[in-house]
């Protein structure tokens, strides 16, 4: 078990070296979930990331004799990033092992800060079983993603941060990957307001504590939104302070966290990738058990891949009904599209993309089908547009 001074004593080493982050109120979030939410902005870290305080920590630490040896880590991205970053700063070699579904960002960004990319394996686990025999192999140094003291410990100042800088609180949610931040976190928070309810949340296809304060199930994983948090299994050493410390273990899903991400990015004007979305997912799934209550949750990291936020922040628009998408049969002649655009801004939709078919999917040879997406302000805007079409063309929402 790490203790509270571990956590100060990293708070010590790890100074000038990572950003103390802002720690914010939310008034957006807090209209939105009837709770008062309090941000930790772990996504303004130079890698973007809570995950390099633990690699800062780590390194800090090591003797002469291990710096020359190098370092390797395993990582589907943001430990990687701060191992590669602190190991630059202090001139170490290191080798980061990558599951081949690691986001290319991500990738790219490793490399950048100079370390050597290894992509392996289709889980995290097989990236850690080829990262651990390499490790054998060359005689470096492991850097664990979580499951190790000195990892948890420069964790845990997010936590130390974010209590000396918020004012009163009643929780305190942070997503569970192999468990490091929120085992460090739980044990700053339990001396420095031991009467805080402390939060996990895991997504729902890597839940292992979904019966938590039960035994660890074994998940059936997959792809997710939240690949920072994708780890069938925590560790031994963060699953023992868990247990200690932590009140209560959340489980949400893809959908939930999409919403959280698109949120954040309207509401808090925040970037987040999905394991930082998901503390606000949670909070968005189970409103009953915080509304009213002082939360504080970390935006974990901020590294999500720009295809994936486009289409996140589309997908939320459309379940939103401020997306619409309507097919209608049209007849072939000339000036039908103008007739359709023209109906449609005088409504006050805006064309966002048009599909026109003449030869597969028309009824008659004389008729079309034409397929248009439209932003709308919101449900009712949207069924307002989808009237005034209805008028003169037979129309269904897709």
């Amino acid at each position: 078990m790490i203790s509270f001074e571990d956590v100060t004593a990293a708070a010590e080493r790890i100074r000038g070296k990572v950003i103390r982050t802002p720690t914010l109120p939310s008034h957006a979030l807090s209209r939105a979930t009837g709770a008062e939410i309090t941000l930790k902005l772990e996504n303004l870290q130079a890698v973007g990331s809570f995950k390099e305080r633990g690699a800062a920590n780590k390194l800090a630490l090591l003797t002469p004799e291990e710096r020359a040896r190098g370092v390797i880590a395993v990582s589907a991205g943001n430990h990687a990033q701060g191992v590669a970053r602190h190991a630059s700063l202090l001139g170490i070699d290191a080798v980061i092992v990558m599951p081949k579904f690691t986001p290319t960002g991500k990738v790219i960004r490793t490399r950048n800060w100079g370390a050597r990319v290894v992509l392996e394996g289709e889980t995290f686990a097989e990236a850690l079983m080829f990262a651990q025999d390499l490790q054998a192999r060359e005689g470096r140094t492991f850097v664990h993603p979580y499951d190790d003291p000195a990892v948890m410990a420069g964790q845990g100042t997010c936590a130390l941060e974010l209590l000396e800088d918020a004012g009163p609180l009643d929780m305190l949610v942070a997503p569970i990957g192999g468990g490091g931040l929120l085992a460090g976190c739980a044990v700053a928070a339990r001396t420095m307001r031991p009467g805080m309810e402390l939060i996990g949340v895991q997504v729902e296809s890597y839940d292992s504590l979904a019966a938590f304060p039960g035994p660890a199930t074994h998940p059936n994983g997959g792809s997710t939104i939240a690949e920072g948090i994708a780890v069938l299994q925590i560790g031994k050493q963060t699953d023992e302070v868990i247990r200690k410390q932590v009140d209560k273990v959340l489980v949400v899903s893809e959908c939930a966290i999409e919403n959280a991400i698109t949120l954040l990015a309207e509401g808090a004007k925040q970037v987040s990738e999905g394991a930082g979305a998901a503390a606000l997912a949670a909070i968005l799934t189970y409103p009953e058990l915080f509304r009213g209550k002082k939360v504080a949750l970390p935006i974990s990291g901020g590294n999500i891949d720009s295809r994936i936020l486009a289409n996140t922040l589309l997908r939320a628009m459309l379940r939103d009904g401020r997306i619409l998408r309507l097919v209608m049969e049209i007849p072939d002649r000339p000036g039908v599209l103008a007739d359709i655009s023209k109906t449609i801004g005088e409504a006050g939709g805006n064309i966002i993309e048009v599909s026109h078919q003449r030869l597969f999917a028309a009824p008659s040879v004389q008729a079309a089908q034409l397929e248009v997406m439209i932003e709308a302000r919101d449900p009712e805007h949207a069924a307002l547009i989808t009237k005034a079409l209805g008028l003169s063309y037979i129309v269904r929402r897709a």
